[in-house]
């Protein structure tokens, strides 16, 4: 996985064998992001590189990350819902989302016309962490651990790789998730497994592969 902001515009995050080619995602969208990147930086904040990809802190709480996706660019920002968004130009992730919300862009058409909108989107976010605020999670009859929940608000890669499996490789993936007690055990599982659920693997799929070759 990618661990420096200035290679990712140059190979993306390093999750995929894409990385670094013609392919690469990250390259239709190489101008605009280093447009945002410039901008993110004239706001303020702190920039890091997290789970492969650009993450912009303040006070060492994470604000957005700056990301490519096969269709467009996005500044994700982690608690996305707690801002006004009067200009609706915000989108959530997935429909069960409860914190990101997306501000995604194309070409830098989509952002220079409004490049002041964006910064009072962004210092807005700051003004959240300042404040301390929280996002207030919704448990699930069957929940999905806060852990996952989480990990899936700062991560929505990911997020949209374990909605495309199966229920049974979902539920497989959750109660493994869910059996430890300590929270750092369960993130450690959830981190163990995240090339696993990228590729489209459930957690017992290699197990049953062996099984039926022998």
């Amino acid at each position: 996985m990618n661990q420096d902001v200035d290679n990712y515009f140059i190979a993306g995050c390093g999750r995929c064998p894409l990385g670094g080619t013609a392919d690469c995602k990250v390259l239709p969208f190489e101008t605009e992001l280093r447009y945002l990147r410039r901008l993110l930086l004239s706001c303020g904040l702190t920039e890091t590189c997290k789970w492969g990809v650009p993450c912009y802190m303040y006070n060492q709480s994470n604000v957005l990350l700056l990301t490519a996706f096969k269709n467009y660019g996005a500044i994700n920002f982690f608690k996305g819902a707690l801002l006004a968004d009067t200009k609706q130009m915000l989108e959530k992730p997935g429909p069960n989302s409860q914190a990101g919300r997306f501000f995604k862009f194309t070409s830098l058409k989509d952002i220079q016309p409004i490049e002041a909108d964006i910064k009072a989107y962004i210092f807005e976010a700051i003004e959240i962490e300042k404040a301390g605020l929280k996002i207030p999670f919704k448990t699930n009859p069957e929940p999905i651990p806060e852990e996952l929940e989480r990990t899936f608000e700062a991560d929505t890669n990911l997020k949209a790789a374990f909605e495309a499996l199966t229920p049974g490789r979902q539920r497989g993936y959750i109660l493994h998730f869910s059996q430890p007690k300590k929270s750092e055990t369960r993130y450690s599982r959830i981190e163990k497994c995240t090339p696993l659920i990228l590729n489209g693997v459930g957690l017992n799929d290699t197990y049953k592969a062996k099984k039926k070759s022998n």
